[in-house]
């Protein structure tokens, strides 16, 4: 594993699988690159895809306080810089990252699933205040439902009441992938912040000049297309694609019906 310098001094490992050009992800809140293995595995045999863990997470090293976008764009600056990709997957918050690095970084193509990006038309609801209560008051399930009820209001369990979703999350604490989401949860909160106070106009994104594939699932929360359609008139070169039978979760699963036109969308020109 190479390991890349970033301008704080500190240093970023690089997890890399694959041949041909170059592909970085830019993995979402609330997780590590894990979960993004097996779209890694699926873009291998045309790309050479760069993952790396966000700051405060498995290898990666610790946060600068306090949390900013900006930090998180010049990390990916400096794995952009070291591994000469110009391209650039983003899911989630990491979606935002991506975007707003898109404006001053040299991408050339950037694919979003699902992108936390709050704008006129398509606003991302404050659930930081009362999620944060609760974590600071050392209830972690209810924090975690909090969450979860606000961004996956498609979902059946969103409409119980809280005291029984708090009940379901305090035996999904119990799992890996629980008890991974649940330590993670402040700095998820804090990159939802983030989401947040980025909140503007689309037009704030007008002077990307990479070509975009905005994707979401169909499958997932309802306000994906929401966002996307807010955004396709502003950038200048952004496309939409609505994956079937995909949720929030679909660029992990990597299915066919996702990973072949990412794959063809990232393929340099002839």
């Amino acid at each position: 594993m190479e390991r890349v310098t970033a301008p704080d001094g500190a240093k970023i490992v690089l997890h890399s699988t694959g041949t041909g050009p170059g592909v970085v992800v830019v993995h979402g809140g609330g997780i590590t690159i894990e979960p993004y293995r097996r779209l890694a595995n699926a873009l291998a045999d045309r790309f050479t895809v760069h993952m790396y863990n966000r700051r405060g997470r498995a290898d990666a090293p610790a946060r600068r306080e306090p949390y900013t976008i900006e930090d998180e764009i010049a990390d990916l600056a400096a794995v952009l810089a070291h591994t000469g990709a110009r391209a650039v997957v983003g899911h989630s918050s990491g979606g935002l990252i991506a975007l707003r690095a898109a404006l001053t970084l040299p991408i050339a193509r950037l694919v979003l699933y699902d992108a936390a990006i709050s704008v006129d038309g398509a606003r991302w609801y404050d659930v930081v205040t009362p999620a944060r209560a609760a974590l600071r008051a050392g209830h972690t399930a209810r924090a975690l439902a909090i969450v979860g009820a606000a961004l996956n209001p498609q979902l059946p369990t969103s409409r119980l009441p809280l005291v029984v979703q708090t009940a379901i999350c305090r035996l999904f604490l119990r799992t890996p992938i629980g008890r991974e989401m649940g330590d993670l949860l402040d700095i998820t909160l804090d990159e939802t912040a983030q989401v947040i106070a980025h909140h503007g106009p689309p037009e704030q994104y007008a002077g990307v000049t990479a070509d975009v594939l905005f994707a979401y699932g169909q499958a997932g929360p309802p306000y994906y297309p929401t966002i996307a359609a807010a955004l396709a008139p502003a950038v200048p070169r952004m496309r939409v694609l609505p994956v079937p039978r995909c949720g929030h979760d679909g660029i992990n699963r990597a299915p066919a019906q996702l990973v072949g036109p990412v794959a063809d969308f990232l393929a340099p020109a002839p």
